[in-house]
């Protein structure tokens, strides 16, 4: 806790120390004051690099792992390589290539990694079909019993759903079950969305065009996808109605961002209209659709221990509180009490 309060105070560190590293070499303040003999300087710099700043940044993220230094360390040693002039860095030189070496390891690790998905796709998929889970919840979970988890896999998983649901799921119908949507504008928002990156496409990709073509096209790929990524959400959302087992309630909110509660770890059911309609608190995630108007939940799930939720990209946040907004609610109420119950 004492960490997480002083975060901002690390990055500030980090920054500084980045900051007069880039002064020392690469302008004439620093220059005028780099001794003859530079070897202690470079010295202390690559220390810095590959001890002080990954130290500093990991206490900022609070996330602290042997395989995550190790990475950092590998990037500190590319970006001294970079930063540090040449005729400085020559004695210390093979410490750099280190860098490349380690970043070139993890590299072909993760190639290796991206070999087992494949590998184990057909029985992932396999697994999928026989499952009754919805796939958002079912291709996840496949995935994690076949494959070791990693920030790769989920990233490449989640553009997978997104090719999946943009391209291969419109002739599937919908499931019956209860909806959080479709009494808001969350469809006519992403109409919207889409409708105007089209337009900015067309205007802006004819203009950068005569300035810089790289540029044009890397903003004409960014749009292509953000619109197959809004046709994809609207889908996932349309197909992945809420779907209750006799132990769990599974939530999705297209691929934004989904959960899966146990009824067993629910303490207590909100209903109370001051909280519902006051600011959810930091450790509340809401299921709520967008709309035009303020929307506000029906229930607020106080859980009895975190529930983990997954968000786009495979990022997953835990929360003590999940806040509902329902279109059948009295059918979500009598579902939650049976749950419980049960």
């Amino acid at each position: 806790m004492v960490l997480k309060s002083k975060q901002n105070i690390w990055l500030g560190l980090l920054l500084i120390v980045l900051a007069s590293n880039y002064t020392l070499y690469n302008t004439g303040l620093g220059v005028s004051i780099l001794p003859i003999e530079t070897n202690g300087v470079v010295m202390g710099s690559l220390i810095d690099f590959i001890v002080v700043m990954p130290v500093l940044w990991m206490l900022y993220k609070g996330r602290f792992s042997f395989k995550h230094a190790i990475l950092l360390a590998a990037s500190g040693c590319i970006a001294a390589r970079f930063m540090i002039p040449m005729e400085h860095l020559q004695p210390f030189v093979a410490v750099t290539w280190a860098g490349f070496v380690m970043e070139s390891v993890i590299i072909l690790l993760e190639i290796v990694v991206l070999a087992t998905l494949v590998r184990y796709l057909p029985q992932i998929l396999m697994e999928v079909r026989r499952s009754s889970l919805p796939d958002l919840f079912s291709f996840s979970k496949a995935v994690e019993n076949h494959v070791p988890k990693h920030p790769i896999i989920q990233m490449i998983c989640a553009d997978m759903l997104v090719l999946y649901y943009g391209f291969a799921s419109w002739k599937r119908q919908e499931r019956q079950g209860l909806t959080l949507h479709k009494n808001s504008s969350y469809i006519a928002f992403q109409l919207m969305i889409i409708h105007g990156i089209a337009i900015e496409t067309i205007g802006i990709h004819w203009w950068l065009h005569e300035k810089s073509i790289v540029l044009s096209i890397v903003l004409l790929l960014f749009n292509m996808y953000s619109v197959i990524f809004f046709l994809a959400d609207m889908q996932a959302i349309r197909l992945n109605p809420v779907y209750v087992t006799n132990d769990t309630l599974y939530l999705s909110l297209g691929l934004m961002k989904r959960t899966a509660i146990p009824f067993a770890q629910i303490a207590a059911i909100v209903e109370d209209k001051e909280q519902l309609e006051g600011k959810l608190s930091k450790d509340t995630i809401d299921f709520i659709a967008r709309d035009f108007a303020e929307a506000y939940p029906q229930f607020i799930l106080r859980m009895k221990e975190p529930v983990e939720v997954t968000f786009m990209l495979g990022i997953k946040k835990r929360y003590n509180q999940v806040a509902i907004k329902a279109d059948q609610v009295q059918e979500f109420r009598q579902m939650l009490e049976q749950g419980i119950t049960k």
